[in-house]
């Protein structure tokens, strides 16, 4: 697996909506389908959600829009802070695991040397 580093975001490759297109270049393959692990954050520092999508502008939609019921919805968790990318669903599937693992500092860490003012990088992803 190798990991090549966007200023915003990671993209792991390996053996890679509602409001609109990505505008995100990495986002498209040739073969059609990229996933995505992301973390959500309810604010700086606040509480987090990790997942895993075949669709990341549609997914924080609709956390944003309160669809997903649960966790995210009862926490106000709509804050896209930090994302990766990968070809293939079981890689993306093992990393979200993994990260569900990780201590809490070891994912702020994650999140504050891509992200360090925790932006909401919904925007950057989302097409007008």
């Amino acid at each position: 697996v190798h990991a090549s580093v966007h200023p915003l975001t990671v993209v792991i490759t390996g053996s890679p909506g509602l409001t609109g297109r990505s505008s995100n270049h990495h986002s498209q393959r040739m073969n059609g389908r990229v996933y995505f692990v992301y973390i959500l954050a309810s604010d700086i520092g606040g509480t987090l959600y990790i997942g895993v999508t075949n669709n990341l502008v549609r997914r924080v939609y609709e956390h944003k829009e309160k669809l997903v019921k649960g966790f995210t919805k009862r926490y106000g968790v709509v804050r896209l802070v930090y994302f990766e990318q990968f070809a293939e669903i079981g890689a993306a599937i093992q990393r979200e695991h993994r990260l569900k693992k990780w201590k809490r500092s070891w994912k702020i860490d994650l999140i504050e040397q891509h992200n360090p003012n925790w932006d909401d990088l919904y925007l950057s992803i989302a097409a007008p």
